[in-house]
């Protein structure tokens, strides 16, 4: 079923807004540069209730097969259509805070990449260094990457399939339908459990128009992008879709040792579908894809030496040369990072219409994904010739649901999922002539050494659900759900013995203690995870809506895949996360449809929250349950629409996390501590307490054929701390970014839409997330300065 659907008026006029529940079925939805900002309505009445709304969905898609770009702005707030709650319905009518953002938006706002999204979204915070330490966190909640025996916090989607990895989220938006984040715990429909919220991307489907389009964008720092999406009707019954992509840039750092750019690369991806419909009541969508990117992403600059400076004395007494301004976007790498990453999967997703006009869905998926790292030591001379962790995941995944007749008093859903894993991963170090002198070691226990240590996971989840709303009224709903996982995990880590020079006394000593050879032997964890959900939603007038719900939300325990430092065997165990939230919310559509106001307050405590530390010893990060957490706030979201050709819209997020106890937590090199005491304090990682994300699009049309537009965005996220042992040297400072845009375009049979654009407009230095490093140091992953760029496009 799909998630959004988008049809014009042929006269180019919108419709006249619907003025009660079932007639805003009527109207068919589109965001504009983070707004719902629609294009045009349908030109039918459609039935009451969710077969109303199915029947306009799929209506919809079928009369727009067009790219939306390409229309006007309208004068009203459009109704958008969801499927969070496996039915197809009006955002502003399901009682959680949702924010929605389609394609059109993500283009509009140059928003192609994952790690930009927190722009645009509310009390979301996206962690990137490379494919493989990524993470999604909402609220604060979710700062958890580089784990490969768990998975996030914040459930990712594509097409209705999980994305277990955040990694697999890494790869340019393509052909991108709408793209979902909902906030707070919500492991009732969705297939894993998710404490934190969830993230669902849905690409454009096949529909029987012949569409063409193709894109080419330039910018700074050697940006080229092109895109190209292709559609056709094969049969009456079967329609084909193909888009693909090749991105390709110089990197925006300057490492100062061979003069080159680092922090690029190229990345390429395609996805083919086939969707076939022979008759109204069965329909079947076939999906692959495959994404792969061979880049310098990872490469972080050296932000600070710590309380102790030593890093730089130790990198002074081997003659190296860092780059101690951040300020410079600059590193002198002798040996530089490189990423290589290759993705892909294939998806079958079928519909049964009953005779009783309930509803079955099958989602069958199969994804694939392999990271392998190499990793630069930050210095410009040989001490770590290449250290990382790769990975090799496979996943399948299976979900069946059945939803009864729409219409009725009553809406159920209710199925049965089923996921696999099995990983391989490989954490390696591979040292030069320089190790110990850096180190402080006895000569030859580390020089010139080469360490390996795999793991492996194999993974089996099996959950059953269901979920029911009552609409005791024309005004109340209620509904309740419940979810049960159990889940079956087992690893086995093994680091060989180090392959170097012989030696023996002290050297040998401090070279076992480092890399000598571990087995873990079998490891085990059998875990049962409940999920649930009460909420109710108050129409009090036929535009707004008043909503309160409770949610719990539990993901089971992980294991470190990598050997353990001074915890011993028990510290490769993590255990389960588990939340609690309350929402109490308001939806509303004002000044007939020209502003869209929407707030709720949120509390969250979770116990045993999971988050990264770093062992100073193994010099590695590594996830840890740091204690109860509670985070507490309100969001606001408006769209306004004062003109025709000018739509406005804003969201502030004002967050209050911290931790409730957290006795043991790791403290940082300035306190010379064994363990420190972060109860009742704000200290969690990432976690900023006031975002906001401002926008606005203005649009003029020139004559019959071509229209100008603005578009302008401006970001804005508070200081926060940024490692988990709350170190003053590691805080990330505040920062706001401004985007802009401006472009013309036309409409008919073949659309151009010509753009200038500019990306941190007043080159903003600004950082994205911290990392600590040898001797106390501290490293920052650095965000993109100024890019300036254009981009044309034909629809044809």
């Amino acid at each position: 079923m799909s998630h959004a659907s988008r049809a014009h008026h042929p006269t180019g006029r919108p419709a006249a807004p619907a003025a009660s529940r079932t007639t805003i079925a009527a109207a068919a939805l589109m965001l504009c540069a983070g707004c719902a900002w629609a294009q045009e309505t349908m030109p039918a009445a459609v039935a009451a209730g969710s077969a109303g709304l199915a029947a306009a969905a799929a209506a919809a898609a079928e009369a727009d097969a067009a790219l939306d770009a390409t229309q006007p702005l309208t004068d009203t707030i459009q109704t958008v259509l969801v499927s969070t709650r496996r039915r197809v319905e009006s955002a502003q009518s399901v009682p959680t805070p949702m924010t929605v953002l389609n394609g059109d938006a993500l283009e509009a706002n140059r928003v192609y990449r994952a790690q930009d999204l927190q722009q645009l979204l509310p009390s979301t915070t996206i962690n990137y260094v490379h494919a493989r330490q990524m993470s999604f966190a909402v609220r604060g909640l979710g700062n958890n990457p580089a784990s490969d025996g768990l998975e996030g916090s914040v459930g990712l989607y594509l097409d209705n399939v999980y994305l277990a990895r955040p990694g697999m989220a890494a790869f340019d938006a393509l052909d991108i339908e709408q793209l979902e984040l909902l906030r707070g715990p919500q492991g009732t429909l969705f297939g894993k459990n998710t404490t934190a919220g969830v993230v669902n991307i849905s690409s454009r489907k096949p529909t029987r128009n012949v569409e063409n389009q193709a894109e080419l964008s330039t910018g700074s720092y050697g940006y080229v992008q092109g895109k190209l999406v292709l559609n056709r009707p094969v049969t009456d019954s079967l329609a084909a879709r193909l888009a693909a992509y090749r991105t390709q840039d110089d990197g925006y750092i300057r490492n100062r040792h061979d003069g080159s750019r680092v922090q690029g690369g190229r990345r390429q991806g395609v996805r083919a579908q086939a969707l076939y419909e022979p008759s109204k009541e069965v329909s079947l969508r076939v999906i692959a894809d495959y994404n792969e990117e061979d880049s310098n992403n990872g490469t972080l600059v050296f932000y600070n030496a710590g309380a102790t400076g030593k890093f730089l004395t130790q990198a002074a007494l081997v003659g190296a040369h860092p780059v101690t301004n951040p300020e410079d976007r600059a590193v002198d790498l002798d040996s530089g990072s490189h990423v290589n990453v290759h993705q892909g999967g294939v998806s079958a997703e079928a519909n049964w219409t009953l005779p009783n006009a309930s509803r079955v869905t099958s989602v069958t998926a199969w994804r694939t994904w392999r990271f392998v790292p190499h990793n630069d030591d930050g210095l410009d001379v040989p001490i770590n010739l290449n250290v990382g962790q790769s990975a090799n995941h496979r996943q399948f995944t299976q979900e069946l649901r059945w939803a009864n007749a729409p219409g009725g008093a009553v809406d159920t859903v209710a199925g049965a999922y089923y996921y696999y894993q099995a990983l391989q991963n490989n954490a390696f170090t591979v040292n030069g002539p320089l190790a110990d002198r850096f180190n402080g070691n006895p000569a030859g226990a580390w020089n010139d050494v080469t360490s390996t240590s795999p793991g492996r996971l194999r993974v089996n989840s099996y959950a059953l659900f269901g979920q029911a709303t009552w609409h005791a009224s024309d005004r109340w709903d209620l509904t309740a759900g419940v979810r049960g996982t159990y889940e079956d995990k087992r690893v086995r880590v093994i680091r060989y013995a180090p392959l170097g020079q012989a030696v023996t006394g002290a050297a040998l000593t401090v070279r076992n203690a480092r890399f000598g050879a571990y087995d873990s032997g079998p490891l085990a964890l059998h875990q049962a995870s409940p999920s649930a959900l009460l909420s109710a939603g108050y129409k009090a007038w036929d535009d707004v809506l008043l909503y309160a719900s409770l949610s719990h939300g539990e993901k089971s325990g992980g294991i470190n895949l990598q050997v353990p430092g001074a915890g011993g065997a028990a510290s490769l165990l993590v255990g389960s996360e588990r939340a609690n939230a309350a929402e109490l919310g308001v939806k509303s559509t004002l000044l007939n449809r020209r502003l869209q106001f929407n707030a709720n307050l949120f509390a969250t405590v979770v116990h045993g929250y999971q988050s990264n530390a770093y062992d100073p010893v193994n010099r590695v990060s590594y996830l840890t349950n740091a204690g109860d957490v509670r985070t507490r706030g309100v969001e606001l979201e408006a769209q306004y629409i004062p003109v025709r050709t000018l739509h406005l819209q804003a969201n502030v997020s004002f967050n209050d996390p911290r931790y409730l106890t957290y006795r043991n937590a790791p403290c940082p090199p300035e306190t010379n501590a064994v363990s420190c005491d972060l109860s009742g304090r704000d200290a969690l990682v990432n976690a900023p307490r006031r975002t906001a994300n401002v926008g606005a699009r203005w649009e003029h049309p020139l004559d019959e054929t071509w229209r100008a537009y603005v578009n302008g965005n401006v970001a804005y996220r508070a200081a926060t701390v940024g490692t988990l042992d709350a170190s003053r040297y590691s805080r990330i400072p505040a920062y706001g970014l401004a985007n802009l845009s401006a472009g013309v375009r036309s409409n008919g049979e073949r659309a151009w839409d010509v753009q200038l654009w500019a990306r941190n407009l007043f080159d903003r230095q600004y950082y994205t997330s911290m990392w600590n490093g040898t001797f106390g140091s501290y490293n920052a992953v650095i965000g993109t300065p100024r890019t300036i760029g254009a981009t044309a496009r034909l629809d044809f």
